[in-house]
């Protein structure tokens, strides 16, 4: 299927190499540049603007200011030094690249993973989306001036690495889950203390609702801007929240079922207007399913039981050759690793198939034409996007 273009009728006609025929010496268009700094921008990466006034003529994207290259370097590492790795390829959420990773390894090792691994792992999935849907909320509120909101999503994202860090004793990067299951169990009262947890981030989104989603500025500046259109799910790869936003039901927990979400009871969050709002408050309420379904964990969760298989010395481990891809719903939509083994003890080939490549290029260049300057942030934070996942 063709991609959509912009409508650059009213614009210079672009040239062979894909630029803008345009006289910058003329005065009536500039060249601007946001990032690659972290403010106004998702990251360290960075948008080539064309103006025309306050219009944007054209945006193209621009990477390479971050580290890069953890594909080649995963293949030139046995496979248990990946870990350490593939965590940073997503560090507001640095769990599911464990997760996809281990399970790739573990199917084509024929590794058989403990019952009760497989509950702690989504536990672990759910306080990780969590954490990254909180990172968002406060962007995307400091994107429109509403800093209160960044404060205290951080606050309440420091709450739940609290939890992180009692059952991993690591609060940003966590290696907890490996090939075969997780490094141990859950410490004695982790349910009580999560659950005040859990109480306290609901305290935080009930203010949040009120001081970011009842607002009447943030209503002004998102209400019907920045909308992804329908025909533009497939064929630009949108997926996740940015999909549900547009009425499409893109949920891998439940399209491709995985660990034990066929065992949980909920439905995909979705929206119809697909703006700007609908996806912040898709996202919010995202934060709210979340905080049920690890309730449900903990109520139908095995308390006994073991939670790592039987591995072979990892220092020698040898996999079967064969390939394989896994993917599972992150926070951003369809996360999944190719691996490809030949029988050594290192990755024949490590892909992976991040929400942020397609969603930061080429959908972000396809909405910033005829976009307003000042919404400029505001529409990149919306898509919900990492850069380390382009550069990888």
């Amino acid at each position: 299927m063709a991609l959509l273009t912009p409508d650059r009728s009213q614009y210079p006609a672009l040239k062979p190499d894909g630029t803008l025929d345009i006289d910058l010496s003329s005065g009536k268009y500039l060249k601007l540049w946001q990032g690659p700094q972290h403010p106004g921008i998702t990251g360290n990466m960075s948008v080539e603007l064309t103006v025309c006034g306050d219009e944007v003529v054209e945006g193209k994207t621009h990477v390479g200011y971050l580290h890069r290259g953890f594909e080649k370097l995963m293949e030139r590492r046995t496979f248990i030094q990946c870990f350490p790795i593939v965590c940073r390829i997503c560090v507001p959420e640095p769990d599911f690249n464990e997760y996809c990773f281990a399970a790739a390894i573990e199917e084509l090792a024929g590794l058989e993973v403990p019952e009760r691994a497989h509950w702690i792992r989504t536990l672990i999935l759910e306080m990780g989306r969590i954490n990254s849907y909180l990172m968002y909320l406060g962007g995307q509120a400091g994107s429109l001036g509403l800093g209160v909101i960044g404060q205290w999503a951080t606050y309440a994202r420091d709450v739940m690495l609290d939890r992180f860090e009692e059952l991993t004793g690591g609060r940003i990067y966590h290696m907890f889950i490996l090939p075969g299951g997780v490094r141990d169990g859950l410490p004695e009262g982790f349910a009580s203390r999560m659950e005040a947890t859990l109480r306290e981030l609901e305290t935080v989104m009930a203010d949040i609702y009120d001081t970011m989603f009842c607002n009447a500025v943030f209503k002004r500046r998102t209400v019907g801007n920045g909308v992804i259109d329908r025909a533009w799910i497939d064929p630009y790869g949108v997926t996740g929240p940015n999909a549900r936003a547009a009425g499409v039901a893109k949920d891998l927990r439940k399209d491709k079922p995985y660990l034990v979400y066929p065992q949980l009871d909920f439905e995909p969050i979705i929206g119809t207007d697909s703006d700007m709002y609908t996806r912040a408050d898709v996202r919010r309420r995202d934060v709210l399913l979340s905080i049920d379904l690890i309730r449900q964990l903990f109520a139908k969760m095995p308390t006994q039981g073991a939670v790592m298989a039987e591995i072979p010395n990892v220092l020698h481990w040898t996999i079967p050759p064969g390939e394989t891809y896994i993917c599972g719903e992150c926070s951003r939509g369809e996360y999944g690793y190719y691996l490809v083994t030949d029988g050594s003890g290192y990755p024949r080939r490590v892909n992976v198939r991040g929400p942020s490549y397609t969603h930061a290029m080429a959908l972000l260049e396809r909405m910033i034409v005829n976009a307003n300057i000042a919404d400029v942030a505001a529409l990149m934070v919306s898509l919900h996007t990492y850069p380390p996942e382009i550069e990888r």
